[in-house]
C-alpha cells in the first residue's frame, strides 16, 4: 500500500487526457472530469545498458606459416576480403556457420585406384578369351578357361569381387569431397559471383574450374583446390579487434581478435530480476540523441559473475553490494536508425507486466479515504466517493476495481 500512496502523491504532476471534461464545482469544489476506461495496460522496466558490437572473440585461422600482412584494430572486413596473409598467401573470409576443417578439391580420375578399376576382370570377357585386357586379378581368373563355360563365369564373378573393393576409393577419388561444407563454400563463391556451376554438396570440376577463375583472381597458384587455411568463417562481415599476432610472427587462432559488424547492445542483467532475458524477447532501445529502436533478446551468457560486496566468510551480501549479474545481448532490428553511433550508453525498456481489459483511471484521480484505502470522487451531481482496490501502475494510470466501479463512468481528478 505504501507504493500506491506514493503513487498518488507523484500522480498530481501527471498531465490528464486534454478530452476531460469541466465540470460545475460541486459544493465550491472545482476540479477536472475524467472517465474510467477499459484499456491494456503495459509496465516497462529500465535497465542500463551499452551500444557495441558485441563481445570479442578470437578468430579461427588454421594457415601454418609466417604472418606476413595484419589488418588494423577497428577495420571492417567483409566476405571475399583478405583477414590476413601467411607465407604471403591471402586468408579469405566467407560467411558459413560450419568451420573449415579439412581441405576441398574435386575428384581426380588419372589416380592410380581410378585406371585400375577401368580396366578389371569386372566386366565378362568375351567368349575365348583369356581376359588379357584385364587387371592380373581378373588374368588369373580367366587364364586357361574357354570363356563360355562355368569356371569363366566364377572367373568373371571373382573379378567383381576384386574390383568392387577396389572401385570404392576410386569413386570417392572421381566424385571429389562432398558434404555440407562444401554447399556452404560454393554458397560462398557462387555469392562472390563464380557461379558456372551447382551449388549442392559435391565438389565437381564445374567447381574446380570456378575456385581456379578465383584463384587467379586473388593471385595465387589456380589449383582450382581450398586448402584448410586458405579460408576462415564467420557468421557475417566482422571489425577487426585486438592485433595479438605481429608480421614475422608464426600464425595461430589468437592472432587475432574479433567483433560482429552489426551493431548490438549488452546488458549486464541482475539475477534476480533477469526473469525478462529469453531469447527472442522484445525489448526498446533508446539511444542518446535518436528515436527509440525495436530490438530483441539474441543470447543470454550462461556465466554468472559474483556479486560485488558479497560477504567472502558466510555467502551474504554487505551493504550496499550488487546482485550477481550475467550477459544479455540484444539485437537492434534497424541498424539505420541508430545513425552512425557506434558506442554509446543507452536505456533498454522490456515489458515486465501487462494486464488486458481492465479499468483504469490516471493515477491523479485516486484519492486517500479517510477509514483507509483508496477510493474515486464521482463527478458531477452524482458526487460521493466510492471506493476501488488498486492493480497495476503504468505510464500514468492505475487498475481500479470494486463495486459501482464501470467503464465510462466520469471521476473527478482534484487540483
Amino acid at each position: 500500500m505504501a507504493v500506491a500512496v506514493a503513487a498518488v502523491a507523484v500522480g498530481g504532476a501527471i498531465g490528464l487526457d486534454p478530452g476531460g471534461d469541466e465540470d460545475p464545482p460541486s459544493g465550491g469544489r472545482g476540479g477536472t472530469s475524467v472517465e474510467v476506461t477499459r484499456r491494456t495496460l503495459v509496465d516497462q522496466t529500465a535497465v542500463d545498458g551499452t551500444l557495441g558490437h558485441g563481445p570479442e572473440i578470437p578468430l579461427p585461422v588454421k594457415a601454418e606459416g609466417t604472418v606476413t600482412w595484419l589488418p588494423q584494430q577497428g577495420d571492417r572486413i567483409t566476405r571475399g576480403a583478405t583477414v590476413l596473409r601467411v607465407d604471403d598467401r591471402p586468408v579469405t573470409l566467407l560467411y558459413g556457420a560450419l568451420p573449415m576443417y579439412r581441405d576441398l578439391g574435386p575428384g581426380d580420375t588419372g589416380t592410380p585406384d581410378a585406371a585400375g578399376s577401368g580396366g578389371t576382370g569386372g566386366t565378362a570377357a568375351p567368349s575365348g578369351t583369356s581376359g588379357a585386357e584385364g587387371t592380373d586379378d581378373a588374368k588369373g581368373a580367366g587364364n586357361g578357361t574357354a570363356g563360355n563355360g562355368t569356371e569363366d563365369s566364377a572367373g568373371t564373378t571373382g573379378g567383381d569381387r576384386d574390383t568392387s573393393a577396389g572401385d570404392a576409393p576410386a569413386r570417392a577419388a572421381a566424385t571429389g569431397s562432398t558434404g555440407a561444407d562444401v554447399r556452404q563454400f560454393e554458397t560462398n563463391l557462387a555469392a562472390l559471383g563464380y557461379i558456372d556451376f551447382t551449388v549442392d554438396d559435391r565438389y565437381t570440376a564445374k567447381t574446380a574450374a570456378a575456385v581456379k577463375r578465383w584463384q587467379k583472381h586473388l593471385g595465387v597458384p589456380e589449383t582450382g583446390r581450398i586448402a584448410v587455411g586458405d579460408v576462415v568463417y564467420t557468421s557475417g562481415r566482422i571489425t577487426v579487434g585486438r592485433v595479438a599476432a605481429r608480421v614475422g610472427a608464426q600464425a595461430s587462432p589468437e592472432a587475432l581478435g574479433y567483433t560482429g559488424g552489426e551493431r548490438r547492445v549488452t546488458v549486464e542483467a541482475s539475477a534476480q530480476d533477469g526473469a525478462w532475458a529469453v531469447r527472442g524477447t522484445r525489448v526498446t532501445v533508446e539511444v542518446p540523441g535518436g528515436e527509440p529502436v525495436e530490438g530483441r533478446v539474441r543470447s543470454v551468457s550462461r556465466e554468472m559473475r559474483s556479486a560485488e560486496g558479497a560477504d567472502p566468510e558466510g555467502g551474504g551480501k554487505a551493504e550496499g553490494a550488487q546482485d550477481a549479474t550475467f550477459t544479455v545481448t540484444i539485437r537492434l532490428l534497424d541498424q539505420s536508425a541508430i545513425g552512425r553511433t557506434e558506442s554509446a550508453p543507452v536505456t533498454v525498456r522490456y515489458v515486465s507486466d501487462r494486464k488486458a481489459g481492465v479499468l483504469a483511471v490516471p493515477v491523479a484521480a485516486l484519492v486517500a479515504l479517510a477509514e483507509g484505502g483508496h477510493g474515486l470522487e464521482r463527478a458531477g451531481a452524482e458526487g460521493g466517493f466510492v471506493a476501488v482496490r488498486t492493480g497495476l501502475f503504468a505510464e500514468g494510470m492505475v487498475e481500479v476495481s470494486g463495486r459501482g466501479v464501470r467503464a465510462g463512468m466520469k471521476v473527478r481528478v482534484p487540483e
